[in-house]
């Protein structure tokens, strides 16, 4: 009887720890599938959140892109509404405009002749509100003027500041003279044969300032040797051609 308990007794070991060992596997399988589990569902999860902050800057990359894009749009296709003569009317008024008051700035610091100081405030202050006005205008069509001046007409609002003294004021007097003919005839070309309504009354509007201003250029310095030359042409013209009539007259 004690050896047969013996035996029960040791077998009753051996399956308890056979059965133990079986346990124990089972649980360390369990677990080398749970960590891997674990493992795909976090490798799942960091490639979702990848994918979708991929997206996400994609999205606002086209986003922004489609947003520059339309502006550019909206500002071609409110010059394309214009005609030849509104659109060049626009673009190099704009331009002459800031000419205007960067130049008008200059020589009112640098001039030595008080009639040319003056001259240049005034084109300041007039030019800068009519830039204000018709930058108004184009903004209503969807155009953005530029602000500045571009590098070829800052070059020569440079080349002009170099000089000084009288220098200065002979060649700002002239500059002032060529362009502002050349404005006053852009303003009633467009104020004639411009299509577009906004323009042609923002021309009819402020044309008689720059006809104000071409008479005050007509008289700054080294302007009105010019204009007594040009009158003295005229008037040698006109004597010529009255002689002309009294000979033909003679019997």
């Amino acid at each position: 009887m004690g050896k047969q308990q013996l035996v029960k007794s040791v077998s009753v070991s051996v399956l308890a720890v056979l059965l133990a060992c079986g346990l124990w596997a089972i649980a360390g399988k369990a677990g080398i599938n749970i960590g891997a589990q674990n493992s795909n569902q976090n490798s799942n999860t960091n490639s979702s959140a990848n994918a979708n902050r991929a997206q996400n800057r994609n999205a606002n990359r086209s986003a922004n892109r489609n947003s520059k894009n339309t502006g550019a749009t909206g500002e071609q296709a409110g010059m394309a509404n214009l005609s030849s003569q509104d659109r060049d009317f626009l673009t190099d008024t704009a331009t002459a405009g800031l000419m205007e008051v960067e130049l008008g700035r200059v020589a009112a610091q640098k001039a030595s002749s008080d009639a040319v100081k003056r001259f240049g405030q005034r084109m300041v202050d007039d030019h800068s509100k009519a830039n204000e006005e018709l930058m108004s205008v184009a903004s209503s069509k969807g155009i953005t003027l530029p602000t500045t001046l571009d590098a070829k007409h800052q070059e020569q609002v440079t080349k002009l500041s170099s000089k000084s003294g009288a220098e200065f004021d002979r060649a700002y007097s002239k500059m002032m003279l060529n362009d502002h003919q050349k404005v006053v005839a852009a303003f009633e070309k467009e104020n004639n044969k411009g299509a577009d309504a906004e323009l042609k009354a923002f021309a009819a509007k402020t044309l008689p300032t720059l006809q104000e201003h071409l008479q005050m250029a007509k008289t700054l310095p080294g302007n009105q040797r010019t204009n007594t030359n040009s009158n003295s042409g005229g008037s040698k013209s006109s004597n010529r051609n009255s002689n002309s009539n009294s000979n033909s007259n003679r019997p």
